[in-house]
């Protein structure tokens, strides 16, 4: 993202209209189910940013 895409007021009513976008194309067991997969998307990119962290501390000597 760009720094001068750093409104968080702007990022979340984003993410808001996105998700009752989303959710209005479908019914109640879709929606659990596309839910549960962002969820895991979330967690995953989550601990893949955790690992380039740490690997990059590694590299600087910060952990080790």
């Amino acid at each position: 993202m760009r720094s001068s895409d750093c409104d968080p007021l702007a990022l979340t009513t984003a993410v808001n209209t996105l998700a009752v976008a989303v959710a209005a194309q479908l019914n109640d067991s879709e929606l659990s189910l596309v839910a549960s997969i962002l969820n895991q998307l979330g967690d995953t990119l989550e601990t893949i940013a955790a690992q380039r962290e740490f690997c990059a501390s590694r590299k600087s000597g910060g952990v080790p």
